[in-house]
């Protein structure tokens, strides 16, 4: 995570914001830029907005998210489009691909797939020549949005840093509507319902989250049961806040945990090898168009495998 620290220079013009300070003064960042990597700022140890008015002589911490790593390398990848134009893309993320790059995922991701897109689309290999570490730089896929590796369905990338602050600002404001389907084990106890229960890190595996009445970010995610097919059940859930592992927390706290999760669930007598049956069925949203559209996406096959495996035996 980048970091500057300074002490803001006289004489400054009245009025003057730090968001403006940054951009204008500092030039570290653009405006657009200051909402795409979500710009925090730190006075006398202690987080201010971004938006608060500066007087002069102050000293300031700020800190943002980089853009996709420095590193990345495009590669043709198999995607499958469901809509693209020139500021945005939206994709049907398979399961088994990681969205970003990190350690040990340089290669192979959701990041790597779209680089390559817009370059072959481009058609000018000076947008994407090597720089001093033989890296490819120029345009860079601003991904809005999260899935887990093994979370498959919709997903969102702006071309621009522009469309990147829009589409991210519908996020962090919850104007932004998704609904996953998932199978589950056994069935809730009400057909449909919310969950509210703070998510926190688990304090004997920090890398995992837990509920709980004190620690943690308020979370809250709507259910609604589809069917129940004996032992497991379809749901539709639309998260209302976006904390990691969210429904897979809370879908545990219900004592439904989503089948063949590898982290939260139970290991399936029926489907012992089922992999995470969680997906990103639909995305509601306001494209850099100004215009609502909202994505869907089918059940994935291995979803109806077990649905029809289930549905079979039943009838036999």
């Amino acid at each position: 995570m980048p970091s500057f620290s300074c002490t803001v220079e006289d004489p400054l013009v009245p009025g003057l914001r730090l968001d403006r300070y940054v951009a204008e003064r500092l030039k570290i960042l653009s405006r657009s830029q200051i909402k795409a990597r979500r710009l925090e700022a730190r006075m006398g140890g202690k987080a201010v907005k971004i938006s608060r008015v500066l007087k002069g002589g102050e000293h300031i911490e700020l800190s943002w998210f980089e853009s996709e790593s420095p590193f990345l390398i495009p590669q043709d990848l198999p995607l499958d489009v469901i809509y693209e134009d020139e500021r945005v893309i939206v994709v049907n993320k398979a399961q088994g691909m990681v969205v970003h790059p990190g350690a040990g995922n340089r290669e192979g991701t959701l990041a790597n797939a779209l680089l390559f897109r817009k370059m072959k689309s481009s058609g000018r290999l000076s947008d994407f020549m090597p720089d001093d570490a033989g890296s490819l730089t120029g345009l860079r896929p601003g991904i809005v949005h999260r899935l887990d590796k093994d979370t498959s369905g919709v997903i969102i990338a702006a071309w621009d840093d522009e469309a990147l602050a829009f589409l991210s600002e519908q996020f962090k404001n919850r104007k932004a509507s998704k609904t996953y389907a998932a199978l589950v084990q056994g069935c809730p106890s009400e057909n449909e319902g919310w969950v509210e229960k703070r998510i926190a890190r688990s304090r004997r595996d920090r890398k995992t989250f837990t509920v709980s009445d004190t620690e943690g970010r308020k979370s809250l995610t709507y259910f609604k049961v589809v069917r129940s097919y004996g032992k497991y059940s379809l749901l539709l859930l639309r998260p209302k806040t976006g904390r990691t592992h969210q429904i897979r927390v809370h879908l545990k706290y219900l004592g439904n945990p989503v089948l063949g999760d590898p982290i939260y669930g139970q290991r399936d007598s029926l489907f012992p090898h089922s992999t995470l049956m969680l997906h990103a069925k639909r995305l509601s949203l306001v494209l850099p168009s100004n215009v609502r559209t909202t994505f869907r996406t089918p059940l994935p096959e291995r979803f109806l495998d077990i649905i029809l495996t289930h549905e079979k035996k039943n009838y036999h």
